[in-house]
């Protein structure tokens, strides 16, 4: 297939859009064959089989690198709490939170999540997504944190959307082990993570390093099992206070570390060294009307890569929206259009380890967007706007 008359932002540097004003893109067995100025086409890369693009621009497909997609019912009596000056963390230690969530989802059968997910994953296919990343976490329980990873892994069976999944085995202390944060690890996280791996569930593991969650150390015996069974880690870190979880997953090579609102210049230092992306989730900063940003101006000093992206779960972020994300980042956290384009297609595969992916160039997966749209910074600088005109999966149009 061959693409004319459009314009495309390449992104092959991290400098600048890399925009073709006039240009053309062929494509051959699901992969970019080449792209360049539309006077500059090869020979053989013409072909019957060629669509005028009527001056759309063409970027890569968004990556949705952080969600928690799958869950059982919603929270919006705590998100009316929090207006009446409930905090996020007094209502999780008063059982509320996540706690409540994982009630929701233990008593939730395949099916219902599955059917309650795919409206979620509808939305975000809609706005262009070609790869969402889904998380556990919800049953801290073996059982139920296996049943949401096989939901997780069934959504890309039902829909044209790629998945990637995280076990987050170690994301709250359930009700049954109440003040007992080791032994929960030690007796349900770990052997569930084991026997989500066996089924072959499993394509990273994740953790909630905070006070009111895990600390570092119970999240480094995770990491370890994670690291014995050959998986690759990422963490939420820093989103409430700095407890010292961005040190630790730089420490294990994290492919991200995510939130990171209380970070500092040290920590964004540690993810370089480490080459891991901070993930930024403005979507949870907003709902829970947070005050302090992550550190963006630190990450750029120190050349961290930053992917940005919806957190989409039932408490602190219910977004499902990757072009609204965009334009948080924006607005809240002062990024540039350039920044959060790139952070929901280059470095949000970096992010999930990929790197076929998230740019236009030769050898690249021919996952695209084509936009109503002239120039790329339109995607951040509507609200509530859906520009997309079509999606193009693995070079299927």
């Amino acid at each position: 297939m061959l693409l004319t008359n459009a314009k495309i932002a390449r992104l092959a540097k991290n400098d600048d859009f890399g925009l073709i004003e006039d240009g053309a893109l062929a494509m051959k067995d699901g992969h970019i064959a080449w792209v360049g100025d539309a006077g500059d086409i090869p020979d053989d890369h013409r072909t019957s089989n060629t669509h005028d693009m009527e001056g759309r621009l063409i970027t890569p497909a968004l990556i949705d690198c952080h969600t928690h997609i799958v869950f059982g019912g919603n929270r919006a009596r705590e998100f009316e709490l929090r207006l009446t000056g409930a905090s996020y963390e007094e209502i999780a230690r008063a059982g509320g939170g996540i706690v409540s969530t994982v009630s929701a989802t233990r008593a939730a059968s395949e099916d219902d999540l599955l059917a309650d997910a795919l409206t979620r994953v509808d939305a975000m296919i809609a706005e262009g997504v070609s790869l969402i990343e889904v998380k556990s976490g919800y049953g801290l329980d073996r059982d139920t944190e296996l049943k949401m990873l096989r939901v997780a892994r069934a959504i890309a069976s039902k829909r044209p959307i790629e998945v990637r999944t995280s076990f987050l085995g170690a994301h709250a202390v359930p009700p049954e082990y109440k003040g007992q944060p080791d032994a929960y690890i030690d007796d349900v996280c770990i052997p569930a993570l084991k026997a989500a791996h066996g089924e072959g569930l499993v394509d990273a593991v994740d953790g909630f390093c905070e006070g009111i969650a895990f600390d570092t150390a119970q999240i480094g015996r995770v990491f370890e099992a994670a690291q014995n069974l050959g998986l690759p880690v990422k963490l939420h870190a820093e989103q409430l206070s700095n407890i010292g979880g961005t040190k630790l997953a730089a420490d294990y090579g994290a492919m991200s570390a995510d939130h990171l609102e209380y970070a500092t210049s040290d920590d964004a230092q540690a993810l370089k060294a480490a080459g891991s992306v901070a993930v930024l989730l403005p979507g949870a900063y907003y709902t829970l009307r947070e005050t302090k940003a992550p550190p963006v101006q630190a990450f750029r000093d120190h050349g961290v890569p930053m992917a940005l992206a919806t957190d989409c779960n039932p408490g602190s972020s219910p977004l499902a929206s990757l072009l609204l994300t965009m334009n948080m980042g924006c607005t809240l956290f002062r990024m540039t259009p350039l920044e959060v384009l790139l952070g929901t297609t280059t470095h949000a595969a970096q992010a999930l380890g990929l790197s076929d992916r998230g740019q236009i160039t030769p050898g690249a997966r021919a996952d695209l967007c084509v936009w109503n749209a002239d120039h790329p910074a339109e995607l951040a600088y509507r609200i509530g706007f859906n520009p997309l005109h079509a999606r193009i999966i693995g070079g299927v149009l």
